[in-house]
């Protein structure tokens, strides 16, 4: 599961600086992996890619950016919900390829 920036969002980014695998961006802003640049997922509020999320499993108990968020903008996504497996996998991947 990835987490979710929802409409409530005041894009403050502070989010941002405490995700560890650099899966958050502002509005409008390309996101990176695998050194191919991608078009922003968002251009109205600040985003989270689901393919570099990890609900900071490898790094934390639990999603840092929830915490961060001063409003209640940031959510699990029920659409992406993953084994804990899945996300370890994807951190592993991660940390080999660069964020």
């Amino acid at each position: 599961m990835a987490v979710l920036i929802t409409e409530e969002c005041i894009d403050c980014n502070a989010c941002e600086t405490e995700c560890p695998n650099n899966a958050i961006y502002a509005p409008g802003e390309p996101w990176s992996l695998n050194g191919e640049e991608n078009e922003a997922l968002s251009d109205e509020r600040t985003y989270v890619v689901p393919e570099k999320c990890t609900e900071c499993v490898g790094f934390y108990d639990e999603p840092q950016c929830i915490p961060a968020c001063p409003t209640e903008a940031i959510i699990m996504d029920p659409d992406r919900v993953e084994t804990k497996e899945n996300l370890m996998a994807r951190k592993e991947h991660l940390d080999e390829v660069g964020r």
